[in-house]
């Protein structure tokens, strides 16, 4: 059975600073600076290729495995600024209209914004359109020595924790890429390990694609966050939910996981009493879809923290559900 009393007192301070670390997609470059020093110790080698993956690699006489994880977060694209000073952009990602509405943003040099919309007689639905991000600038020429047309910025939110979760920004897919360092520290496997931080995933899943092409695994598990629907609804919803353990990914969108893969997980998790649960939706997609479709095909599977509030500012997910991801990644691994 594997150890799991040293994960009891678990540090998730590492997770605060990769969730605070600036990264929308394809900008991820100070994540995987950090992600790197973090693995100087415990990895063979590790390079960055063409889009800006991170490989990490632990050798191994097994069989060739990748774990991939996105390092990327959601954010916006500055489109357009106008004479008064205010900005007009474009969502890096899914992002909910309602959501962005007087949400504070924040730009690689420390510049910060809020979301406004503009008044109508009329108002309706809130539209990219009509939206806009207010830097208390009151010209384009005093904008413009602040930020410019194709700069990026991500949400302003800060990190917390309470006695069974956390609240942050980007917990999608920094969560993931935490469980992946954790289980590097700690492995022990004779499989040749390729952790692969992947860039771009908000925008299409584009780095685990090339990675994928790339190293050609004989077998693909991909770490990443799905919806927690434990929040009231006019209907219930008997899925994924937080504090019940790391979910195993059955189908998404993108991908339907073959039943040998996903029983072996199931399988693993039982056998060392590590509590999960399955992850069945209809919408979103992850790094598996393109990894699974690479070549002649890749057998994949994917383990998934349930978050609340996905692509927010404000995004929950539950430490004892991080803790079963890293045990049962470890228990897949060895």
């Amino acid at each position: 059975m594997t150890d799991t009393k040293p994960l009891d007192s678990l540090d998730f301070t590492l997770l605060q600073q990769l969730t605070q670390t600036f990264g929308p997609s394809g900008q991820e470059h100070n994540v995987a600076a950090l992600i790197l020093d973090q693995t100087k110790n415990d990895a063979d080698t590790a390079y960055t290729d063409t889009l800006g993956n991170l490989i990490v690699r632990k050798k191994g006489q097994g069989k060739k495995m990748m774990i991939a994880c996105h390092m990327d977060e959601v954010g916006i694209m500055v489109t357009h600024i106008n004479k008064q000073g205010y900005l007009y952009f474009a969502p890096v990602g899914g992002l909910r209209d309602h959501v962005l509405l007087a949400q504070r943003f924040v730009f690689a040099n420390g510049t910060v914004g809020v979301v406004s919309r503009e008044e109508k007689k009329k108002p309706d639905e809130n539209s990219p359109e009509r939206l806009f991000l207010d830097l208390g600038a009151t010209s384009e020429q005093e904008a413009r020595t602040m930020v410019r047309e194709g700069d990026m910025a991500v949400f302003s939110g800060a990190y917390h924790e309470t006695k069974d979760c956390m609240i942050s920004k980007a917990l999608d897919n920094r969560a993931g890429c935490f469980i992946a360092l954790e289980v590097l520290k700690r492995v022990s496997s004779q499989n040749d390990l390729y952790f692969v931080f992947t860039a771009q995933e908000e925008v299409g899943a584009r780095g685990a694609k090339t990675a994928a092409y790339a190293l050609e695994p004989d077998l693909a598990l991909n770490i990443d966050t799905t919806f927690s629907f434990d929040m009231p609804r006019e209907y219930e919803v008997p899925r994924t939910s937080l504090n019940k353990g790391i979910a195993i990914k059955v189908m998404d969108r993108s991908i339907v996981v073959s039943p040998q893969i996903k029983n072996w997980m199931a399988e693993i998790a039982k056998q060392h009493e590590i509590p999960y649960q399955w992850e069945i939706i209809t919408k979103g997609g992850t790094d598996s879809g393109p990894v699974h479709l690479t070549k002649g095909g890749i057998p994949t599977g994917g383990l998934a923290v349930p978050v609340r509030h996905l692509h927010t500012p404000g995004e929950i997910a539950s430490k004892n559900d991080i803790r079963s991801g890293i045990s049962l990644l470890l228990a897949l691994l060895e």
